[in-house]
């Protein structure tokens, strides 16, 4: 028996996007192997249950690989026997679609020798045909954009709503020391009340409890929080649609120690009370003594 192994399958038609599939399965953090004979299946999953890292791992087994593909249903056998979970995602595609993707890339397909690429599909269709009948999902791609490709494969894979898929890197920063680069959005608190003027929080941070106290009690702050989150909200999901993982906030104040650092603390709060997750970091904060 191997014991706490669980990984995906992936196959399907050629040309109905695996390749894309496995990229997305990478920024997941799964460890990736394409065109794995299916007779080396078993060894692949003996050295992960022998890692104490569990790490999630996917495989792409299609008809590539010719001969050795004769194999996946013994593999699968040997699979259902020793206990092991696994699942299996089959990517479906019009005929129409797949020849119109062959002639865009100009490549051919893996089973040529059948004659047109008409008999080609044909004919692989029916070489999958039991796979496609064991298989856990099936996704058509016939309509699918890559971008919402990913986002119904993050969907099912994590179970999350659409706008909880997207990661929210939420930076503060100092205008003095520079624009971040790697920012997609920048907004500048510079227009609230500074507490570096207030001798005793000068040498503190937003990181302080009196700090954000202040920064946060005013009524121009609150009403920018409320109608900066609103916004946030309601770019989450369409950032989602379009396949984006990661969104970076960079709010900034004229040192990036006080109010920029109190501000993106909160944002930080609500989006986590929200269950929208996201990192909070703070640039240009020295390093604590």
């Amino acid at each position: 028996m191997v014991d706490n192994i669980k990984f995906i399958i992936v196959t399907g038609l050629s040309g109905a996007g695996k390749t894309q599939v496995m990229k997305i399965l990478e920024d997941l953090d799964y460890f990736c192997i394409d065109n794995l004979p299916p007779s080396l299946l078993s060894k692949l999953v003996e050295i992960h249950a022998a890692n104490k890292e569990k790490r999630n791992f996917a495989v792409a087994m299609d008809v590539r690989g010719k001969e050795h593909f004769s194999d996946l249903n013994k593999a699968l056998q040997w699979l259902d026997d020793s206990g092991v979970k696994y699942q299996i995602i089959f990517l479906d595609c019009e005929d129409e679609v797949l020849v119109r993707r062959f002639s865009e890339t100009r490549r051919r397909h893996p089973l040529s020798d059948q004659g047109s690429i008409y008999d080609s599909i044909a004919y692989e269709r029916k070489l999958l045909a039991d796979v496609r009948q064991l298989a856990d999902v099936i996704l058509d791609t016939s309509s699918l954009k890559p971008a919402e490709l990913k986002v119904q494969l993050n969907t099912i894979l994590t179970g999350k709503p659409i706008d909880q898929l997207l990661n929210i890197d939420i930076m503060s920063f100092g205008f003095k020391y520079g624009v971040p680069n790697d920012a997609d959005i920048i907004f500048d608190v510079r227009f609230l009340p500074n507490p570096f003027y207030i001798e005793e929080m000068r040498h503190l941070t937003g990181n302080h409890q009196d700090v954000a106290d202040y920064v946060l009690q005013w009524e121009q702050t609150q009403t920018f929080l409320d109608k900066f989150y609103d916004l946030i909200l309601d770019l989450v999901p369409a950032y989602s649609r379009e396949g984006k993982a990661n969104l970076t906030i960079g709010i900034g104040c004229t040192g990036g120690q006080h109010r920029s650092v109190a501000i993106s603390n909160e944002l930080g709060s609500r989006l986590s009370r929200d269950g929208i997750s996201n990192r909070v970091r703070h640039r240009d904060i020295p390093l604590e003594k």
